[in-house]
């Protein structure tokens, strides 16, 4: 039977199935979890491009660094980094362990953690890239893996998040504030802060 190419391509096209893939993470250029599980995401789609192309799947990927408690509780952001794919979270478990590089980043005393992924019976600190797979062709062929727990409800940011962002903030106003911490306490919000309290101009400095 002849099939007009064309017109194949244009049914394909309306029919096209889109799958998000979410990266929420604390950064992406200093810890070394977060941005290796971007590059295994990465490394995850190069694999499966052939399956993408011949089922007419488009695969979208998000990245967000969260920022602050607002974020996180916007975003029910538990731990970081946490990979969602069609808004599901690809771990059947939240484990985590301390991350050197977050540590550094925010400066804590206490030690700041960060996701530690299981699967097939190993621990591993970015996201495997089967497990990335795994998830995406599930999504492809209506599948999953294994039967799935509930979720759990997300209630409130854990407190290893809050220690985080406190932190970071506080170190970031001791170096870069040009006005009181008593003053940037009471002038914005914590997530506002970047716009509001501006000392790249020392004559013009100050909380706007």
């Amino acid at each position: 039977m002849y099939t007009d190419h064309q017109t194949s391509q244009k049914g394909q096209a309306a029919t096209a199935r889109l799958i998000e893939v979410e990266l929420l993470a604390l950064d992406l250029t200093s810890c070394t979890r977060c941005a290796g599980t971007l590059t295994n995401i990465e490394r995850a789609i190069d694999t499966v491009r052939g399956v993408l192309e011949v089922t007419g799947t488009q695969v979208n990927v998000r990245k967000l660094v969260i920022e602050s408690e607002e974020q996180a509780r916007r975003y029910q952001f538990a731990t970081s980094p946490t990979v969602r794919v069609n808004g599901k979270d690809i771990a059947f478990e939240t484990l985590e362990s301390e991350c050197d590089s977050c540590t550094d980043l925010c400066g804590c005393n206490e030690g700041t953690s960060c996701r530690v992924w299981r699967y097939r019976g190993e621990d591993h600190t970015e996201a495997p890239v089967g497990l990335v797979i795994e998830s995406v062709l599930g999504e492809i062929f209506a599948t999953r893996r294994l039967p799935e727990p509930d979720t759990p409800a997300y209630h409130e940011v854990p407190e290893n998040l809050r220690r985080f962002f406190k932190s970071k903030g506080a170190a970031r106003s001791a170096v870069h504030s040009c006005c009181p911490p008593e003053e940037q306490d009471i002038c914005c919000d914590s997530d506002q802060k970047r716009a509001c309290c501006d000392d790249s101009e020392p004559e013009a400095c100050g909380c706007r």
